[in-house]
């Protein structure tokens, strides 16, 4: 079983070996990964936030026991959806401990947890069979007995032989974490954690392959990796990475049934698909597009997984650092949240998710710039953007009362300075109506680049109807705020000389990086490069910045 959780895969050559290297050296650590998988399958006793959910529906089966050391309380059951846990269905535990709640209709199916006061709980597989337990208050695996339900039974054992296992690796790690032992001293302990390795994939392969059509079988098999093969003998060491990194990325889905509606009720779903959109693929905005649509293709058919998946892109994309993933989040919403496929969100969510991509789609890289017309600070001179393009253009919105802006223009008029000879031009642009401190700020600090801005006065009704209809200005270039997606500033695009939009969110240093790249002729990945992000002065340590991202319109997946 092959481990691999490729973290900055890309399919450009000038990354690729770096890529490859690293999948390499993935390849020779092959992990006790049934240890990672105890994140799948360990029974937790710490308390988690939940949310209530539908009443639990009748059925023909049954979820019963007794729970010793428990008496006259209230017991809950909690149904996984994704990464979290929420609150399913209520009972009382009688004087004598009994409990008993309903099972779950076929499209209810998946893993469960049943808590306790304190609160404690322990998971349980809930397919179309009736559940007969005993468990004990204190939450001791070894305690609970699994007199009826296949799934169970088979489950616990799972994590009883698991725990073993893990017992029998700690004097290894102990002996291969011991940096004063070396390489030829830790061999035997590495052989040792082989074959405990190969033991536990045999009970693993033995499970799925005796039992393909249970629940517990499928659940496990999810959370296990798809056996990447050897690579062809006539490929050198990069191309066999190579095969093997596109055979994993290829064959990424193959463990997962998309048709159980069980899938969505267990954390590895969730692991899954931020590992495949984060880290799996190359972080390139068309080529997660191409993929994801791929992706929900496969899972149209599966109503909780389609909505898990299309939340989960379109929050990510939205909330993503790296730059230019904007094109990402329009792209979801434009075809699954415009196009009426997303029929789970309130109206008002909806409008704010849609305004938030239209927002956005003017302003995203590889887009050819909107044009912004407004004039200099004596309110008499308009200058067009396109018209003072040149080799490279810069835009900055910004403003003199900004402590970030403060900070970083400075350092972009230095940028400047250094390339403007080169063919750099800036369009500054101030973002503030009222202009006396702006042009106090564009003086003190000698910004020889072309600054502009509006003022209350072309604002006004009849001033910017009568700019526009003399064909002064347009209506796009009074509103750059929302044409360019202004909620907060400081704002910084760099456009070549056809005013595409190359990179957005840059610091100076970054510009002044990139400019050199593309002076030498260099090919410009953008996709590990993060848009600047300004600390926020006042905030407390951890407070998200007021002067840079506002809150996402998105929202996290519907609860279950």
């Amino acid at each position: 079983m092959l481990n691999l959780p490729l973290r900055n895969n890309t399919n450009h050559k000038f990354e690729v070996i770096q890529i490859l290297e690293r999948f390499m050296k993935n390849n020779k650590y092959i992990q006790i990964a049934l240890f990672l998988l105890m994140a799948l399958m360990t029974i937790s006793v710490q308390a988690q936030k939940a949310a209530p959910a539908k009443k639990s529906v009748n059925t023909k089966f049954k979820i019963k026991g007794r729970i010793e050391g428990l008496k006259d309380t209230v017991l809950y059951l909690g149904n996984y959806y994704g990464k979290s846990l929420y609150y399913n269905d209520t009972t009382r535990v009688d004087a004598n401990g009994n409990f008993e709640f309903y099972g779950k209709n076929p499209d209810q199916i998946g893993k469960y947890a049943i808590i306790m006061p304190g609160p404690k709980y322990f998971d349980i597989i809930v397919d179309q069979e009736n559940i007969v337990l005993q468990a004990n208050a204190d939450n001791d695996i070894n305690k609970i007995v699994i007199k009826e339900s296949e799934n169970n039974k088979m489950f616990f054992d799972y994590i009883r032989y698991i725990n073993t296992k893990r017992l029998s690796r700690e004097p290894i790690d102990k002996i291969l974490n011991d940096s004063l032992k070396t390489e030829e001293e830790k061999a035997p302990a590495k052989e040792s954690l082989n074959k405990l390795n190969d033991e536990v994939i045999a009970y693993q392969k033995k499970i799925i392959t005796d039992h393909p059509n249970l629940l517990f079988a499928k659940l496990l098999k999810m959370s296990l990796d798809p056996e990447t093969p050897t690579a062809p003998d006539s490929l050198d060491e990069v191309g066999k990475a190579r095969y093997q990194y596109y055979w994993f990325r290829e064959h990424y889905w193959d463990n997962v049934d998309f048709s159980s509606p069980g899938m969505i009720r267990d954390q590895t779903i969730h692991r899954l698909i931020e590992r495949y959109i984060t880290q799996t693929l190359p972080q390139i905005p068309d080529t997660l597009c191409i993929e994801s649509k791929k992706l929900i293709d496969r899972v149209s058919g599966n109503t909780d997984l389609f909505k898990y998946f299309v939340n989960y892109i379109t929050y990510t994309a939205e909330t993503s650092k790296i730059m230019c993933m904007d094109r990402l989040f329009v792209y979801m919403v434009d075809n699954y949240y415009n196009t009426g496929k997303v029929d789970w969100m309130d109206e008002a969510k909806m409008k704010q998710i849609k305004e938030s991509a239209d927002e956005k789609r003017n302003c995203m890289c590889g887009e050819i710039a909107q044009d912004i017309i407004l004039p200099d600070a004596t309110g008499q001179k308009w200058t067009s953007m396109k018209n003072a393009a040149g080799k490279y253009t810069l835009l900055v919105i910004w403003e003199s009362t900004c402590g970030h802006c403060k900070k970083e223009v400075p350092k972009l008029l230095d940028v400047y300075h250094k390339w403007k000879d080169k063919g750099l031009v800036v369009y500054a642009v101030g973002n503030e109506l009222e202009n006396d401190k702006w042009v106090k700020f564009i003086d003190e600090n000698k910004l020889d680049w072309i600054n502009v801005s509006d003022t209350p006065e072309i604002m006004k009704q009849d001033s910017a109807s009568k700019l526009i209809y003399s064909g002064i200005t347009t209506l796009k270039s009074l509103n750059y705020r929302t044409t360019w997606d202004v909620n907060s500033t400081p704002k910084v695009f760099l456009m070549d000389k056809d005013m595409k939009i190359i990179a957005k969110q840059l610091s100076a240093e970054q510009i002044d990086d990139l400019l050199q790249k593309l002076e030498d002729g260099k090919e410009i990945n953008l996709q590990n490069v993060k848009e600047h992000e300004y600390e926020d002065e006042d905030a407390p340590t951890g407070a998200p910045s007021k002067s840079t991202n506002m809150k996402p319109r998105q929202n996290p997946p519907p609860k279950k």
